[in-house]
């Protein structure tokens, strides 16, 4: 009878395990799932389509530097391409644009600009449309930059009101891990936002870098007591992550390339970027690894 009651009980007890456990699960399965943004990418190519791309004005007989930007592009779509492969059909949830600022007066740069801002998501996904993607990225910037050295229109580039004005509404989403490619020489300059406050402002050019005395060893100690930088264009870009390409600092100035970072680096700590990194003008060779590793981590 002792027995009985123990192997009774035994049974009581497992019975009561097994319903707390189904209930639990039940309790989970209803609850919200928070969603892994970080696999989510919006990813943002600002091109600066002034007179650094001109092959007669710049020339450089290893590869020209809007070669070498498309390069840099090809590179970011197949990082971009690549990613969204590698995801399941029901988390495709991801986006790749490319951007200018200002715009070109050409209507057919515009048209293509406007064929490159793809969405890749559970409704639309499908092979084809990974490889169309990873085919125009490869092809059409290439027809941009011939288009805008045709031209020879070359504006100026206005990254500072760019980062102002347009980052936030244009570059960062919610649920996403967003970054922006900037392809540019490091100098900034437009006619139109050529502003001044103290020593900061909203441009940088060789000239400048000159006449402020950054063409000493002692630079650093001169640009930090005498509060040389950029203006502060954005109060908080901490869900932005960027990355710059294409620093083709003066060669005649031995501390320029170190002047044109530290203005970046602290500007963009000034704006509260999330993660950044400055990468020189180097062959696509060379920085497809590079452009590969930045996208494909993700520092939280």
């Amino acid at each position: 009878m002792k027995l009985n009651i123990k192997l009774l009980t035994l049974l009581l007890i497992t019975i009561l395990s097994f319903s707390c456990k189904n209930e639990e699960k039940e309790e989970n399965e209803g609850a919200p799932k928070i969603k892994d943004t970080s696999e989510n990418l919006n990813i943002s190519l600002l091109l600066d389509l002034s007179d650094r791309i001109s092959p007669t004005k710049y020339p450089n007989p290893t590869m020209e530097y809007y070669l070498r930007d498309v390069g840099y592009i090809n590179s970011v779509s197949e990082a971009f391409t690549e990613h969204v492969r590698t995801k399941k059909v029901i988390r495709a949830h991801d986006k790749i644009q490319l951007f200018f600022d200002p715009a070109p007066f050409n209507p057919e740069i515009n048209k293509i600009s406007k064929e490159l801002k793809i969405e890749i998501n559970k409704t639309n996904v499908s092979k084809k449309l990974i490889n169309d993607t990873k085919t125009i990225y490869a092809t059409d910037p290439l027809t941009i930059y011939k288009l805008a050295i045709k031209d020879g229109n070359y504006i100026g580039s206005d990254t500072w009101k760019f980062f102002k004005n347009k980052v936030n509404d244009y570059c960062i989403e919610d649920d996403y891990r967003n970054i922006l490619v900037i392809l540019t020489d490091g100098y900034i300059y437009y006619q139109d936002s050529k502003i001044k406050e103290g020593n900061s402002t909203s441009y940088l050019t060789p000239e400048i870098i000159k006449s402020n005395q950054l063409d000493i060893s002692d630079w650093s100690r001169k640009m930090m007591n005498e509060k040389l930088g950029f203006i502060k264009a954005n109060n908080d870009l901490s869900k932005l992550e960027i990355l710059v390409l294409g620093i083709n600092p003066n060669p005649k100035n031995p501390y320029e390339e170190d002047v044109i970072k530290a203005y970046w680096t602290n500007w963009f700590e000034a704006m509260k970027v999330k993660r950044f990194e400055i990468r020189n003008a180097d062959l696509p060779s060379n920085m497809d690894k590079v452009i590969k590793n930045f996208i494909s981590k993700n520092k939280n």
